[in-house]
């Protein structure tokens, strides 16, 4: 295996751990690379407080996605998992049972 198989490999296992960072991510960068974009259009407005608004909405995305996140992965380690290990000790107290 070679060293960006490796590299590869260890990025999936991070993604697949918490998905919400590829997606915040790339919606700090969709908006950055809108707003820059935007910039030649932005009429009578300061370029600090048009960069202002900017930092403010890719931030925000990248806050509402991390909450997201975090929201998801206690969803997971306190209602899915509870729930699976108890379904697997009463299929293992029936099975001991029979």
């Amino acid at each position: 295996m070679s060293a960006y198989d490796e590299e590869e490999s260890k990025f999936m296992r991070k993604v697949k751990e918490n998905p919400f960072v590829p997606i915040g991510m790339a919606g700090f960068f969709s908006i950055v690379g809108y707003r820059l974009y935007k910039l030649k259009n932005r009429g009578d407005m300061k370029m600090s407080v048009h960069l202002i608004h900017m930092r403010v909405m890719a931030q925000g995305f990248v806050v509402g996605a991390m909450t997201i996140g975090v929201i998801y992965s206690m969803y997971k380690d306190y209602i899915v998992k509870p729930r699976e290990e108890l379904k697997a000790l009463q299929q293992q107290t029936a099975f001991q049972h029979k």
